[in-house]
C-alpha cells in the first residue's frame, strides 16, 4: 500500500487514482447491495487515461460549449462515471447554466448510490446530476446519442468557425459493451456514422464477453471489427484494458484520424481484481460481496476494511492535469469568444442564444396565414410551409426524415438550406436513412447540443423510435418529432401503416407534448408554441389528406390552440346542450355536425383539442369553462383508440373512435365503414340529448 505522505512517481500515482475509481465502485455497490461493479473494475484503466490525458473538460464548467463529450453508453457501469465526477471535482450546474459552487457528486452521494434523491442514481440521468452528457440505460442508446453529438459539432464549426476563430473542435467518445453492440440502434447509428466520415467520434468497446446470461458464446458471435470495418470506421485494439500506453496510442491514434469515425476495441476481463469472479456474470450483475472486495483491496494494497477511501493525492493528481487543462482550454476559448465577438458579432449572438436555448429577434416574423379554403390542404403540406417559413429566421432548425421528407414534407427548400453529408458540414438538411430508432437518438444528441434538431417518418413509425422519444421526455429536452400520415386516412396502405394506438401511447409518456391539429392554421400555431419550448419534446401529427381551412371570422382564432382545447364552435348564448370534442381531421366532421345541429335548433359546442397535454396545464376555471361539467351530452370524435377519451367524456358520453385495426381501401370507403361521418356524429349527438 502506498502511505499518504510516501513519495510516489506518476506509474504509481496513476495506479492509485485507478484503483481509487475501483474501490468507490465496489464499494457503493456493495452498500447499496444493487449495481454493477464488474465494468467499472475493468474500464478503471480506460476511463482514467482518456480523462486525465485526453479529455479536454474543464470540472469547474462541465457546460462548457466546446468541451469534448464522454458518454457512458454502458450506463450500468454508472459508479465509473460518478467516481470520475467526484475525484475530478466536477461543479454542479443548474437548468439556467448557473453554476451552484458545490460539488456535482459528493462522497455522500456516492455512499447513496441507488437510494432516494442521490446525485447518484442506478443509471446517469442527465440534468439530475452534472457532468452526465446524456440519460443512459437502454443498451445502445448513448452510443446512438453520440452520433448526433458528434454530428452537432460537425455543423456548428461549418456555421460558426472562420478564420483564427475555431469556435467548435470537441471530440465526442462513448463507451460501450457487448450489450450496446447487439442492440439494433447502435448498428443502425454506427453506419450513419461511417456513411456521414464523422472522425470525431471515438467508440470505446469494452470487449469482456459477458452479459447477464453469462458468456456472450451464448447469443453473439460477431467479429465486431470487420463489421465496423464495413461501415467504413477505423478499427484499433488494445489487448489489455490495464496497458496505459497501448490505451494513449489509440487514442492518439483516433486524434489523428481525420476520415472517418474510431472504434477502440479493449479486451477485458470483468470485474478485474476480485479473482475468484473474473469472467462471470456475478460480477457484472450484482455485488462482490464482502469477502471478495477484501480479496480485491488485498490485490490493490489497499486497507481492506476500509470503505469510500480516497488517498490523498488522488483528487490533487486529477485538479492538476485535467482541471488544469480544461480550465486553461476554458479560458483560451471564452479569451477567443471575447474577440470573435467584436469581429463576428451577428455569429456571436447566434451561437449565445443557440447556447442558452432562447430564439433570435425576429424569429416569428414570416409565420404564414392561411385563407378560408373548403378544400384545404394536409396538415404535412401546411408545415412545410411553415417550416420554410421560419426556418431561415432560426438558423439552427435542422433536421431531416427517416427516408420520408418527400411524404412528411420536411425538407428545407429555401436557397441555402442545402443538405449535410460527408462532403458537406453546413447543410440543414440531414437524411437519417431508413433508421427510425436512431434518428431519435441522433435527434436527442443534437438537442443535448443545444441546436434544436426536427425528425420526422409516418406516425406508425413512431414505434421504431419510442425508447428515443421516451428518452427525450426523461431527459427534458425541446427535439420536435413530425409525425405525418396520422390515422386510417392513409386508405389503401391498410392496417400495417394505419396508427390506432399511437395517439394513447404518446399520451401517456410523462412530459411529453402530442399536438395533432385541426387545419393550417392550427398547424401554424403548433410550429409558434414549438418553437418557443426550452425543456419539452413534442410530437407534432399531422395528415397526409386535405383539411378544410377553417373561416376564422366565423369560429374562433386557431391561437386557441396554445392552451391545448379551447371552444372553436359555441352556443349562441354560449350553453350548450351537447358538445363535440375532436383532435384533427375530425374537428372538421364536428363543425359540419354542429351547423346541421344548429339549423334543427339544437345548442351544441366544438371544441378543438389538439393537445390533451396543454389542456390539462391550463387552470380548472378555464377547463371547467371549455367543459362545463353540467353538460354531460358528449361526443368524442377521433380516428385513433378511444383510450382515455372516458377523461373527457364521461361515463354516459360516447366516443366515436377505432375499436379494432384499419383496413386497406380508399379513404371515403374506410369512413363510411368506421364510423367517420358528419351524419355518425349527428346522430351520436341527438342519442347523447335523448
Amino acid at each position: 500500500m502506498i502511505a499518504p505522505t510516501q513519495t510516489v512517481n506518476s506509474t504509481q500515482l496513476d495506479e492509485l487514482c485507478i484503483n481509487t475509481i475501483r474501490t468507490l465502485s465496489m464499494d457503493a455497490v456493495q452498500q447499496a447491495n444493487s449495481g454493477h461493479p464488474g465494468t467499472p473494475m475493468a474500464m478503471a484503466p480506460v476511463a482514467y487515461c482518456l480523462w486525465q490525458r485526453f479529455l479536454r473538460f474543464d470540472p469547474d464548467n462541465p457546460m462548457w460549449v466546446n468541451r469534448d463529450r464522454f458518454v457512458l453508453s454502458a450506463g450500468h457501469a454508472s459508479m465509473l462515471l460518478y467516481s470520475l465526477l467526484h475525484l475530478t471535482g466536477v461543479k454542479a450546474v443548474n437548468a439556467k447554466y448557473e453554476q451552484l459552487g458545490e460539488p456535482s457528486v459528493t462522497l455522500d452521494d456516492i455512499k447513496r448510490f441507488r437510494q432516494l434523491d442521490s446525485k447518484c442514481p442506478g443509471h446517469p440521468e442527465y440534468r439530475w446530476t452534472s457532468g452526465v452528457e446524456t440519460t443512459t440505460g437502454p443498451l445502445g442508446q448513448g452510443v446512438a446519442t453520440s452520433v448526433g453529438m458528434a454530428l452537432a459539432q460537425q455543423w456548428m464549426a461549418e456555421h460558426f468557425n472562420r478564420s483564427g476563430f475555431e469556435m467548435f473542435n470537441y471530440d465526442v467518445y462513448a463507451l460501450c459493451g457487448d450489450g450496446c453492440m447487439m442492440e439494433g440502434v447502435s448498428n443502425e447509428a454506427a453506419s450513419l456514422a461511417g456513411h456521414l466520415k464523422l472522425a470525431n467520434l471515438c467508440w470505446i468497446y469494452d470487449n469482456n464477453h459477458i452479459t447477464i446470461e453469462g458468456h456472450t458464446a451464448l447469443t453473439f458471435s460477431d467479429d465486431v471489427g470487420t463489421r465496423f470495418l464495413a461501415y467504413g470506421w477505423n478499427v484499433i485494439r488494445v489487448s489489455d484494458a490495464n496497458d496505459l500506453e497501448a490505451l494513449e496510442r489509440a487514442f492518439d491514434t483516433f486524434r489523428q484520424t481525420h476520415d472517418r469515425p474510431t472504434l477502440i476495441i479493449v479486451d477485458s476481463h470483468i470485474g478485474y481484481g476480485a479473482p475468484h469472479k473474473q469472467d462471470t456474470s456475478a460480477a457484472h450483475g450484482e455485488p462482490l460481496g464482502e469477502d471478495e472486495i477484501r480479496a480485491a483491496k488485498r490485490r490493490y494494497g489497499w486497507p481492506e476494511e476500509a470503505k469510500f477511501w480516497v488517498p490523498d493525492g488522488v483528487q490533487e493528481h486529477f485538479q492538476t492535469v485535467l482541471g488544469r487543462r480544461g480550465r486553461t482550454l476554458r479560458q483560451q476559448w471564452m479569451q477567443t469568444f471575447t474577440e470573435y465577438s467584436s469581429r463576428y458579432p451577428d455569429l456571436a449572438d447566434q451561437l449565445y442564444k443557440m447556447q442558452h436555448r432562447q430564439l433570435p429577434d425576429g424569429w416569428d416574423s414570416a409565420f404564414p396565414v392561411f385563407p378560408t379554403d373548403a378544400k384545404g390542404m394536409g396538415g404535412r403540406d401546411a408545415s412545410a410551409q411553415v417550416l420554410n417559413a421560419i426556418a431561415p429566421h432560426l438558423p439552427w432548425l435542422i433536421g431531416g426524415a427517416a427516408d420520408l421528407a418527400p411524404s412528411t414534407k420536411t425538407r428545407l427548400t429555401f436557397e441555402g438550406a442545402g443538405d449535410f453529408s460527408a462532403s458537406d458540414r453546413s447543410g440543414r438538411n440531414i437524411h437519417f436513412g431508413i433508421r427510425e430508432h436512431a434518428m431519435g437518438a441522433i435527434l436527442n444528441g443534437l438537442s443535448l447540443s443545444t441546436v434544436r434538431p426536427y425528425g420526422s417518418g409516418f406516425f406508425i413509425f413512431s414505434d421504431y423510435g419510442r425508447p428515443a422519444i421516451r428518452l427525450a421526455a426523461l431527459m427534458e429536452i425541446p427535439v420536435i418529432y413530425i409525425f405525418t400520415h396520422d390515422s386510417i386516412g392513409v386508405g389503401e396502405d391498410g392496417p400495417t401503416h394505419q396508427p390506432v394506438e399511437q395517439l394513447a401511447s404518446l399520451r401517456a409518456v410523462p412530459g411529453l407534448i402530442t399536438l395533432r391539429p385541426a387545419d393550417a392554421n392550427e398547424v401554424a400555431e403548433a410550429w409558434r408554441y414549438i418553437l418557443q419550448l426550452q425543456h419539452q419534446p413534442v410530437c407534432l401529427v399531422l395528415t397526409r389528406q386535405a383539411l378544410p381551412t377553417l373561416d376564422r371570422t366565423r369560429y374562433a382564432a386557431a391561437s386557441g390552440l396554445a392552451k391545448g382545447a379551447y371552444i372553436l364552435a359555441d352556443a349562441d348564448d354560449g350553453r350548450p346542450d351537447v358538445l363535440l370534442l375532436a383532435t384533427g381531421s375530425e374537428v372538421s366532421l364536428c363543425i359540419q355536425a354542429y351547423e346541421q345541429l344548429k339549423t334543427e335548433g339544437i345548442k351544441a359546442r366544438v371544441v378543438s383539442m389538439p393537445s390533451w397535454e396543454l389542456f390539462e396545464q391550463q387552470s380548472q376555471d378555464y377547463r371547467d369553462r371549455v367543459l362545463p361539467p353540467t353538460v354531460t351530452a358528449r361526443v368524442s370524435v377521433e380516428q385513433a383508440a378511444t383510450f382515455g377519451w372516458e377523461r373527457y367524456v364521461g361515463h354516459l358520453g360516447q366516443s366515436i373512435g377505432m375499436h379494432t385495426f384499419g383496413s386497406s381501401a380508399p379513404l371515403k370507403d374506410l369512413q363510411k365503414k368506421f364510423g367517420f361521418t358528419p351524419d355518425a356524429v349527428l346522430a351520436a349527438a341527438k342519442a347523447q340529448l335523448g
